[in-house]
């Protein structure tokens, strides 16, 4: 059997936050719910069935060739956004139904699901028709538990409403919880950061993503800082004032700061900003790093299927209009890999592992030797102590701070763009 995982992304959200690239926005719950119904169109007719309406009574019909029929059986779902969690009651249920109805779902391994989830946005009733859905690992994005940085930031929620919304997350009886924060914000010195890290890891999740911000075009903090990281003489945010971001020295220290930090509470980092406890790293996430096979459905959601890359469409209207139609319908930009592309991408999303990637990997999948194909390019980035090259061949710790220009390194100008989604 072929693993498959689902991505799901829900673009809606209270509000758009200040530094979000995301395709998010906010809307009306009749929105929601039209959204809801084409979400299912898409997810029944790429499954090899399609609705069919009789006498108002909806059905399915077989449609083609489905993702059991070529042995495919779902090992991860991801529900993404946005915030998934905005959407009205029973909605998320009905989402998780069709995917069942449609999918083949193993009985002798759970598969892991995982909803993204704000706080503020959920309450201990909600999270508990999560659980009974399937639901088993919830991933809270928090950001900060700092009050200032929250605002600043442009998140809806408070420190307080983080640790209800834990505290709620644990008693509906989930144990597989993730938490993101934020280094390198606005006015953070590294001692700010250090505080959010020590109480987030103080609740002991099992697991924590700890990642940069990174000043994305299109967003208002790009309006504030540009194209290049600059420092303001002012500190403070009355009157319109503009905080300085961290300089790269303390950035680099937080992070370093982290890995030390966390390791010595228990996790183990598996991914260049991921961190685990023992057998909690994320599934799903790991799925795209490895190349595994993957569907998403959605506004703007990436596949992956038998090497061959599509991603939806992004316009609404369009979507709305198109999803569960013949033809390509949601779908654009579709791509197959060759087998270079295929090489590119094997050492390109392998290498954010902290295990690398494997010589004998690569030799079964390709059937050559990577060093026939990348050896002058490993040997360069040995030389500049960016790479360990034995039976694996992973990042050093200088590797890591400058991992752009060591996977780019794998990268031809002609490579297909790579989407991989990431715990927000």
């Amino acid at each position: 059997m072929r693993k498959l995982g689902i991505y799901v992304h829900i673009p809606f959200c209270v509000r758009k936050c200040r530094y979000c690239d995301f395709l998010s926005f906010p809307a009306a719950e009749e929105t929601q719910w039209i959204y809801v119904r084409a979400l299912q169109r898409e997810i029944e007719w790429e499954s090899g069935r399609k609705s069919i309406a009789a006498d108002g009574i909806k059905k399915t019909e077989k449609a083609g060739k489905t993702f059991q029929d070529t042995g495919f059986i779902v090992d991860t779902v991801f529900i993404g956004g946005g915030t998934p969690s905005v959407l009205p009651e029973g909605a998320l249920e009905e989402i998780l139904d069709c995917l069942r109805q449609c999918y083949r779902f193993p009985a002798c391994r759970e598969p892991e699901i995982t909803v993204e989830v704000n706080p503020g946005t959920v309450d201990r009733k909600k999270l508990e028709s999560y659980r009974k859905a399937g639901v088993n690992r919830i991933s809270i994005g928090t950001q900060s538990v700092h009050g200032q940085e929250l605002a600043y930031l442009g998140r809806v929620h408070s420190a307080a409403d983080f640790f209800r919304t834990y505290r709620d997350t644990v008693e509906a009886g989930f144990t597989n919880i993730n938490v993101d924060i934020m280094a390198a914000l606005p006015g953070q010195s590294v001692t700010d950061y250090m505080d959010n890290l020590s109480q987030v890891a103080g609740l002991y999740p099992a697991h924590i993503s700890a990642y940069s911000l990174i000043i994305e075009e299109g967003t208002p903090f790009y309006d504030l800082y540009g194209e290049e990281r600059r420092s303001q003489e002012s500190c403070g945010t009355e009157n319109g004032s503009i905080l300085p971001l961290p300089s790269e020295d303390e950035e680099r220290e937080m992070y370093e700061r982290t890995d030390a930090f966390l390791r010595e509470k228990g996790y183990r980092r598996y991914e260049i900003s991921n961190y685990a406890m023992p057998g909690r790293e994320c599934r799903h996430n790991k799925g795209y790093w490895t190349r595994q096979d993957y569907v998403g459905f959605g506004l703007g959601a990436a596949s992956m299927v038998g090497n061959v890359r599509w991603k939806n469409r992004t316009s609404m209207d369009e979507y709305l209009r198109l999803a569960g139609t013949e033809g390509a319908g949601v779908k654009q930009e579709i791509h197959r890999l060759d087998k270079r592309e295929q090489m590119e991408e094997f050492m390109f999303l392998g290498l954010r592992l902290t295990e690398g990637v494997g010589r004998r990997e690569f030799w079964q999948t390709f059937g050559v030797d990577v060093e026939e194909v990348y050896g002058a390019v490993l040997g360069k980035m040995r030389a500049q102590g960016l790479l360990e090259t034995d039976e694996r061949i992973r990042l050093t710790n200088y590797g890591r701070d400058v991992s752009n220009y060591v996977m780019a390194e794998f990268l031809l100008d002609t490579a297909a763009g790579i989407s991989y989604h990431k715990d927000i």
